[in-house]
């Protein structure tokens, strides 16, 4: 079983005129966005969701590869 769960994912080819991919997903009980370039993804940014604020998150490596594993097979 997976530490984390996409909830969400948008494909998005205005960001910065450049293609993005964000996932919202929830790890450890938190909620958690992180939007990456969709033609190498490479990270963005990725937030955390914590007391009705967002706060730049920091993430594992696994968590973050195992997260672009996922995207790659969705898109």
């Amino acid at each position: 079983m997976k530490p984390y769960e996409i909830k969400n994912m948008i494909i998005d080819d205005e960001f910065n005129g450049e293609e993005s991919v964000t996932a919202d997903f929830t790890h450890n009980d938190k909620d958690y966005s992180i939007t990456l370039k969709k033609e190498d993804l490479e990270i963005i940014n990725a937030w955390v969701f914590e007391d009705g604020s967002s706060l730049p998150a920091t993430l594992s490596d696994t968590i973050i590869e195992s997260l672009r594993e996922d995207i790659k097979k969705r898109i």
